[in-house]
């Protein structure tokens, strides 16, 4: 069964819940152990979203997509190249990414995210979809023409790490089967990423396993799965939609 878990603000107080519709379920404790059903509900009219839940720590893919390794002329990697993106970063749906102070290219990267749902640990191949809470919708914004500018050290995390830079949502959905998704980014109404998840050089199962054998992931903990074809830039007035079939659309504007 698919689930759609939200986190957001009403009346004054930050909770989270399901999504049923237009309506909203209201849980309390924890999102990701034991998360316990009371009687209260919200509209979804009602409540300002906030980012479903506030990861721990996030990985960013680089070179995970067949179509794009073969446009850039890449070969595939033998093992994932990751980086971090860090919590100042994280970002609501519906609000402004900002442009920062310094110049730049900034570019949108519509990704399917990776929610991890309890401690995990060295685990298999086989284990590993067990210990994925769900999915959700993220858009790894970055000033693509810092990364190399200084040939010395290449910038990965000042390039995405950057305040407002990991907007997500707007659910956490659960039960999905994340071979069968396809994400499509539109920037002013227009597609402009369309590719699907099954393209990936290291699938859910496989990314999940390999990063454990390297860091434990802890429950909220979030993988980008990195992008495909049709990256690029966006301008001061933009409006970028991040979509993804069974999750929803991820809208933000840049200013």
């Amino acid at each position: 069964m698919i689930e759609r878990w939200l986190r957001f603000q009403h009346q004054g107080k930050t909770r989270f819940g399901t999504l049923e519709g237009e309506k909203i379920r209201i849980f309390e404790g924890d999102m990701f152990i034991d998360p316990q059903p009371t009687d209260m509900t919200a509209m979804l009219s009602e409540v300002k979203l906030l980012s479903p839940h506030v990861p721990g720590k996030v990985l960013a893919l680089w070179n995970n997509f067949h179509a794009l390794a073969r446009k850039l002329e890449l070969d595939p990697p033998a093992e994932p190249l990751y980086l971090m993106k860090p919590q100042n970063a994280y970002h609501n749906p519906n609000e402004v990414i900002r442009k920062p102070l310094c110049d730049g290219k900034v570019v949108y990267e519509g990704e399917l995210a990776i929610v991890i749902g309890k401690k995990t640990t060295n685990v298999t191949e086989d284990q590993a979809l067990d210990h994925v809470f769900g999915y959700t919708c993220a858009n790894d914004v970055t000033v693509a023409d810092i990364i190399k500018r200084d040939p010395t050290f290449p910038q990965w995390v000042r390039a995405k790490g950057f305040d407002t830079f990991l907007p997500f949502g707007p659910v956490i959905a659960t039960g999905l089967d994340p071979a069968m998704l396809v994400v499509r980014t539109i920037l002013n109404g227009e597609v402009r990423q369309d590719y699907p998840i099954n393209d990936m050089v290291f699938p859910v199962q496989r990314l999940v396993s390999l990063i454990s054998r390297d860091m434990t992931l802890y429950p909220g903990d979030m993988i980008l799965c990195g992008t495909s074809v049709g990256v690029g830039s966006m301008k001061p007035g933009s409006t970028v939609e991040v979509e993804i079939d069974g999750i929803g659309t991820l809208v933000n504007g840049f200013e």
